[in-house]
């Protein structure tokens, strides 16, 4: 196939690992499957890959598909009384093939193992000059969690961040239409025939697919289109241009992390450096600042660091002089934040200070978005 031997170009390439991503709309598209055609390609043109980890979910055409490839037995870990299997990953590193498969990217890793997530263990390979190929739902990746829970209903509780994607060499989405995911799944293909039909009614319904496959295909789009400009960028020096995106954060729980992950898609979409600022008032001093408030913003700041961010911390009773000093210090060329209520950005509106910031921004020709 054209794209495995593209990807074994891109090895060749480089010292350190290279990552491949297949992206798909919804369980059950064939990411897994794919993966393992992959493996058995290359181990047919002589390369060295082994098996990782992958979850077969007891899915016929799956089970089938991993016979007879090399895998690297999984550890079994001991928790909360069960035990439970997890990918070894100290076993990959001793082994070290040229090339590693491993499913289920956004997993959350059970306590005792060495990363809290296995996105970090891919991490590690890589680092190890070990070639990973993975696969992920386009419901798991963190910035687009809040259209996603629009969308079908679901809170997605594990997530990758973006900055995953970003250290990809290649995103490939796996894509089946409406019509043929359903008949997969009434075949048997995907559960187990008790649950077909409560699939069928919740997340497999037709409007929730149709959905999430525009999203996948819109995600695959973007990140492909991305990787052009970047390579343009890196062999036409003097196209480079510094973008520096600044989003206000505050401790507000209810929309604060809806702020900064449309304000890291935007800083991804203009090419630009995304740096969070907290302003901390004297209300917001450490002596004075509320338990459950201190752990919403360090949400909210480990949320900015997640998607590729730097946080900057400024201590100022005047907010919006604040805001204004900080983006000229820094060049921004954007400023983003949320729409006014009650607590951060009311500060702003007193005595005429949001009128100020508003006309320095002008002065500065900083853009300045407000997010819904």
């Amino acid at each position: 196939m054209e794209e495995t031997q593209h990807f074994l170009d891109l090895i060749r390439r480089s010292h350190r690992g290279r990552f491949k991503i297949y992206i798909g709309m919804i369980a059950g598209v064939g990411k897994t499957y794919r993966m393992l055609q992959d493996a058995r390609e290359m181990l047919r043109q002589g390369t060295d890959v082994q098996i990782g980890f992958v979850e077969t979910h007891g899915r016929p055409d799956t089970v089938k598909a991993l016979r007879g490839l090399p895998v690297i037995p999984r550890k079994k870990v001991f928790y909360k009384g069960k035990e439970i299997e997890e990918m070894d990953l100290d076993a990959i590193l001793q082994v070290h093939p040229d090339i590693v498969i491993v499913d289920e990217l956004a997993h959350t890793n059970v306590e005792g193992c060495r990363h809290a997530k296995r996105w970090q263990d891919v991490m590690e390979l890589l680092d190890a000059g070990i070639s990973v190929i993975s696969a992920v739902n386009i419901q798991h990746i963190e910035s687009l969690n809040d259209e996603v829970r629009k969308m079908v209903g679901v809170d997605v509780k594990e997530r990758i961040p973006d900055s995953v994607l970003r250290e990809a060499d290649e995103v490939v989405n796996i894509d089946l239409t409406a019509e043929e995911l359903v008949e997969r799944l009434k075949a048997g293909k995907i559960y187990a025939q008790e649950k077909i039909q409560t699939a069928l009614d919740n997340f497999f319904s037709s409007a929730n697919i149709l959905q999430l496959r525009e999203l996948a295909l819109r995600e695959v789009a973007f990140r492909v289109g991305k990787k052009v400009d970047d390579e343009v960028k890196h062999k036409e020096p003097h196209m480079k241009g510094v973008a520096r995106l600044v989003v206000c954060v505050s401790s507000n729980s209810a929309t604060q992390q809806k702020i900064i992950r449309k304000a890291a898609r935007m800083a991804e979409i203009h090419h630009a450096e995304l740096m969070a600022l907290y302003v901390q008032t004297s209300v917001e001093n450490t002596d004075s600042i509320p338990l459950d408030t201190q752990r919403h913003l360090l949400g909210h700041l480990e949320l900015v660091v997640e998607l590729g961010g730097k946080v900057h911390k400024v201590v100022s009773d005047h907010v919006a002089q604040a805001i204004a000093d900080f983006c000229r210090g820094q060049r921004a060329t954007m400023l983003c934040m949320g729409q006014p209520s009650l607590s951060f950005p009311r500060l702003l509106m007193r005595s005429g200070s949001y009128r100020r910031l508003l006309s320095e921004l002008k002065e500065m020709g900083i853009d300045l978005m407000i997010f819904a």
